[in-house]
């Protein structure tokens, strides 16, 4: 099994920063979590707007907590509405269940850890979040 060294977590970050800005998109924060959800990295591109930590950390906390990205969340909220409200009340508010929490699995499939990225639209988001995984070494779960 890999570890989710402070390196990897911030090389995540970079990335996925580096894919927005080539992207043109709207400022980013991604959140990268350990696999038992504690915070292991966090930044927030200049003018991205004050409620993107909580939207980014909840995408990356569901995904983790649940063991399935937050775009299958997603899916979940749409086929089993009275499941996912539960679920974000049980959890205090901390599931968005909306694309851009992708999980971290290493090459045995292990689950390391999740990234959440808020900023532009959802897809989006994701898209950056897979690209920093990947340049990590990692296996995106989505």
């Amino acid at each position: 099994m890999h570890i989710l060294t402070l390196e990897k977590a911030n090389l995540i970050i970079q990335t996925a920063i580096a894919k927005a800005r080539e992207l043109k998109m709207a400022p980013l924060t991604v959140v990268v979590l350990d696999s038992a959800g504690h915070l292991k990295a966090l930044q927030r591109e200049d003018g991205a707007s004050m409620i993107r930590q909580e939207i980014a950390t909840a995408k990356a906390w569901g995904a983790v907590s649940m063991g399935v990205s937050s775009r299958s969340l997603a899916g979940v909220a749409v086929q089993r509405p009275d499941f996912m409200n539960s679920l974000i009340t049980l959890s205090h508010g901390k599931v968005m269940p909306v694309p851009g929490g992708v999980l971290i699995r290493d090459k045995d499939n292990q689950l390391v850890g999740a990234v959440g990225i808020s900023g532009d639209v959802s897809d989006q988001d994701e898209r950056c979040a897979i690209a920093g995984i990947e340049a990590a070494g990692f296996v995106a779960g989505v």
